[in-house]
């Protein structure tokens, strides 16, 4: 099977699979160096977990808002006080969500260690080792 014929950044040879004739990877070809730069600036801007920081930024945000309204008059304290105890509400059920998604990934996480780490121990239950006994 071919490989791309670009050096990479590293001096050696790039393992990457050739996309067309040209001989070049995706992340080598020079026809695809403004594709690969969108994807790219997107980085760190996307994620998995919808960027709940975003959120809370915008929760932020209102609080601001709603603080400057209610010194400026045109919201009552009243319910300024009610829709900052509101936003205040929202805010925690976002943290406490991003916590409990937080502690899910990482008990699938030990999980998995934890059955590779049987497997080994299984395998190496010869009587020596730090698993001895295990």
């Amino acid at each position: 099977m071919a490989k791309c014929a670009a050096i990479t950044q590293a001096g050696t040879a790039c393992k990457g699979i050739p996309i067309d004739d040209s001989g070049y990877c995706f992340v080598h070809h020079p026809e695809h160096t403004e594709e690969r730069r969108r994807y790219g600036h997107k980085g760190g801007r996307r994620g998995g977990r919808g960027r709940p920081t975003s959120e809370l930024h915008r929760l932020g945000r209102r609080f601001e808002q709603l603080a400057d309204q209610v010194l400026a008059g045109e919201v009552e304290r009243g319910v300024g006080a009610v829709a900052g105890q509101l936003l205040n509400g929202a805010r925690a059920c976002l943290r406490d969500a991003m916590s409990a998604r937080e502690q899910e990934e990482i008990l699938e996480r030990l999980d998995v260690l934890e059955a590779k780490a049987q497997q080994d121990g299984l395998k190496k239950r010869s009587g020596s080792g730090p698993w001895r006994g295990v």
